[in-house]
């Protein structure tokens, strides 16, 4: 169960580091602000500096479950375990206030939950066995 975990860890921060690109260097790309849904042009250049920040959250989230997923397997257990826990945790937690605060944010907030969630329930059954 330790490898399920490492293996939806990984997709979680992977997803994460993607949605730091997205906040943080593409936000006024048209693509971009259909995918986080901002109406216009004017909207994104105002909460641009916003969202560079809040992209280093996920990076920074992204990364400390990508380095659990890497160390738990080579024999940093306890570390790699706390990494992931820590990191998908708090990936899990922001999803589901996603979910209840932005109700027209729901899609996004479960593609959000998804891994982390998986990863947390692994390494819960990988403690159990």
């Amino acid at each position: 169960m330790l490898i399920a975990a490492c293996t939806f860890a990984i997709l979680a921060g992977l997803l994460h580091v993607l949605i730091f690109v997205l906040e943080s260097f593409r936000w006024t790309d048209p693509k971009t602000m259909h995918i986080f849904s901002i109406p216009s042009a004017q909207e994104a250049e105002a909460t641009k500096e916003m969202a560079y920040n809040q992209g280093f959250y996920n990076l920074f989230l992204g990364l400390m479950a990508l380095t659990g997923a890497v160390l738990a397997p080579l024999g940093h257990t306890v570390v790699g375990v706390t990494l992931m826990t820590a990191g998908t945790g708090s990936m899990t937690a922001a999803a589901l206030v996603l979910f209840a605060g932005s109700p027209d944010k729901r899609t996004a907030a479960a593609k959000q939950f998804v891994f982390p969630a998986l990863t947390l329930l692994a390494l819960f059954a990988s403690a159990l066995i």
